[in-house]
């Protein structure tokens, strides 16, 4: 059965976003990114796969994205509707009833059975979570592995890498990888 992965950047006080959902704020080096593209493109967006030349590059990690209304606005703001062309995409909504685009699909019912049966289907890649916090919160019992990016800023204040009631669940750290700049990836997975 494949997994579903938590591949996401938190700030050193467990913030993913700023307050109104801002990212700008994360510093990308250029070792940090090289590392990103060569170990976690299936992640990135297709834009950012085709600034890295990587957009026909084989995927090896994901084939499918899973993720809330708020971490896909920033692309509909834009006017992009498949922001991950390159993955089946599925949005989390109970605002939007249908989808800006026949390669995403809306999830408006019970997130946790919908990633059940993705991750019953028979693939060899596994499933991205792109969060956000609420999503991340309610599909905590569901979450098999975590990769956390962890930037060196204190945000003070943002969206926590988890929206969701006292939930303690166990995670085993099986790798870290450090950079020069400061940056930290730490590798969970479900205990």
């Amino acid at each position: 059965m494949r997994q579903l992965v938590y591949y996401i950047g938190q700030t050193i006080d467990g913030f993913i976003a700023g307050p109104d959902d801002e990212i700008d704020f994360f510093p990308v080096p250029d070792e940090y990114s090289t590392w990103m593209f060569s170990q976690f493109g299936d992640a990135l967006p297709s834009h950012a796969r085709q600034f890295g030349r990587i957009d026909d590059v084989p995927l090896s990690r994901f084939d499918t994205i899973v993720m809330g209304r708020r971490t896909y606005q920033p692309a509909l703001d834009v006017g992009v509707t498949s922001p991950y062309a390159h993955l089946r995409q599925y949005v989390v909504s109970s605002t939007m009833t249908e989808s800006p685009d026949p390669a995403v699909t809306i999830i408006g019912g019970d997130p946790v059975a919908a990633v059940q049966a993705l991750k019953a289907e028979d693939s060899a890649l596994d499933v991205y979570l792109a969060g956000g916090a609420a999503l991340a919160g309610a599909l905590l019992p569901e979450i098999d592995r975590m990769v956390v990016k962890q930037y060196p800023v204190v945000a003070g204040a943002g969206v926590p890498l988890f929206s969701t009631g006292f939930a303690p669940t166990a995670f085993e750290l099986t790798d870290v990888q450090t950079f020069g700049s400061g940056h930290v990836v730490l590798d969970y997975r479900r205990a």
